[in-house]
């Protein structure tokens, strides 16, 4: 099991560092063969289902990039079943900086960037226009729409959204939610990965 008092000193490091930012929500550090070192809140910790992460897209990204990389979006195994994705970011040995001691990972809280999303003006549009950032596997991340942004969706199947993922720029007419949509499509390349911001309204008549 994971020791509640793991190194005392970086858990309040860390709970400075929460305490500070309101973009993350949980802080954890992964040993190099994927276990679960801490992670704070400690409660969030006392509801994981397991204690190796080395299959998390973020912990290979991390390692295979050799630099830091942002996961995409999954639901966590924890009681409280939140969608969240990492950035997580390699930690290198004081003594040998080619030596890996662990990988820092933080999770990005969803709700800081719907919030984002919903203060756009976008009424100077159109009533029904709405922006979404999406995960590399087209997996909802935020939402400027207030009703659906607790709302899982997938955006996979769109052309805009495939496109946006290739590294291209542009509008389109696609079909979202079973409704002819004019899309326009912006790769948003950080941290290793591409997501994709999605600006929906509908086609002009």
């Amino acid at each position: 099991g994971i020791p509640q008092y793991a190194d005392i000193e970086k858990r309040q490091v860390v709970k400075n560092i929460l305490s500070n930012n309101n973009d993350l929500y949980e802080i954890f550090l992964v040993m190099p063969n994927g276990n679960m070192y801490f992670l704070e809140p400690y409660s969030i910790q006392q509801t994981l289902a397991v204690n190796n992460y080395a299959f998390r897209d973020y912990f290979q990204g991390a390692i295979k990039t050799n630099d830091t990389y942002l996961g995409n979006v999954h639901t966590t195994a924890a009681a409280s079943g939140v969608r969240t994705a990492k950035i997580a970011v390699l930690v290198y040995s004081l003594k040998d900086n080619s030596t890996i001691v662990g990988v820092w990972a933080g999770s990005i809280d969803f709700g800081i960037l719907n919030k984002e999303l919903q203060s756009l003006n976008l009424t100077s549009l159109d009533d029904n226009t709405r922006v979404v950032y999406v995960d590399r596997n087209g997996q909802k991340v935020a939402d400027s729409d207030v009703n659906k942004s607790t709302t899982p969706e997938s955006f996979a199947n769109l052309s805009s959204f495939k496109d946006a993922t290739n590294g291209q720029a542009g509008s389109t007419i696609d079909t979202a939610n079973n409704t002819k949509m004019l899309v326009a499509y912006q790769p948003v390349k950080v941290f290793n990965n591409t997501w994709a911001v999605l600006l929906m309204r509908p086609p002009p008549q």
